[in-house]
């Protein structure tokens, strides 16, 4: 059974509002074309960088002994407060494009817990933690990001998905994200959670009915997809995910008329992303 927020907690949480960190790394070729692979970008990211491949970088490095049930880190390390709450997921993020990443040189990455809000509903509370991501090379900007995490009780398991006759349409284009895709996701971004490998804990504890796609994958999807339609690069995006998407199901990548927001539609016709491209 869920333990329900209270009061006292969430003010505890929102006293480590402002805490930061900063951490400091070379930008390596390998590990961006590792994530570029994983996502099936041009390997020669020398010459183009892969969408989102900022993500590659500055991940949560813990020993085997700080990791969590879930495959995650423990809660309470770094900036974020230790949420008790069983569920995590990425819910959102808005990214600005200062300059491009200069490869091989050394670069830092400072989080900053933003903000802390509780909401309580008929699914139960939720907790959203903000948390700014500043990298920057040479004391300049290069990328900014907020980041909106979600936590949630465990709630009810979630019925099998049941595929529907959605042929695409002229403009979109199908993505049917497999296990060795998941894999390798979580290999270049060194994300262990393990709803997205480990199938009898996604299903018997999490609830799901199969191993569930990154967000952030699918984020880099749709900014591909929303790259390929602009006349130059972008310099803004911006995405919140609404529903989850599960391996060997078909994706549709499609774009509004206008070209700024693009989503990522399941294969029963939910809406599973929502992302604005800025620059188009």
């Amino acid at each position: 059974m869920n333990q329900a927020v209270t009061s006292d907690q969430i003010e505890t949480w929102q006293l480590a509002v402002g805490r930061s960190e900063t951490r400091h790394q070379v930008l390596d070729v390998e590990i961006l074309r590792r994530y570029a692979a994983a996502i099936g970008a041009d390997l020669d990211v020398e010459r183009t960088l892969p969408p989102l491949g900022h993500w590659a970088f500055f991940v949560d490095t813990v020993g085997p002994d700080q990791i969590g049930p879930d495959g995650h880190p423990k809660r309470g390390g770094g900036v974020i407060p230790a949420i008790h709450l069983p569920r995590r997921m990425f819910a959102s993020s808005t990214i600005a494009f200062a300059r491009a990443m200069r490869l091989g040189a050394p670069a830092t990455l400072t989080l900053t817990l933003a903000d802390v809000k509780h909401r309580s509903g008929k699914t139960g509370d939720l907790v959203f933690i903000e948390v700014d991501r500043l990298l920057e090379q040479d004391g300049q900007t290069v990328i900014s990001e907020r980041q909106t995490i979600v936590y949630r009780g465990a709630g009810e398991a979630l019925a099998p998905i049941t595929p529907l006759a959605l042929p695409a349409m002229t403009g979109e284009e199908i993505w049917t994200p497999k296990v060795v895709d998941l894999f390798r996701y979580s290999a270049a971004t060194f994300n262990s959670h393990r709803i997205h490998y480990d199938q009898p804990y996604a299903t018997g504890e999490e609830g799901y009915p199969d191993l569930v796609v990154h967000g952030p994958f699918t984020a880099a999807k749709l900014f591909a997809f929303a790259q390929g339609r602009a006349a130059s690069s972008l310099a803004g995006f911006s995405f919140r995910a609404v529903a989850p998407l599960f391996v060997g199901q078909s994706v549709r990548l499609s774009a509004s008329e206008g070209g700024g927001v693009v989503e990522a539609i399941r294969c029963d016709g939910t809406m599973a992303m929502s992302a604005t491209a800025q620059g188009l």
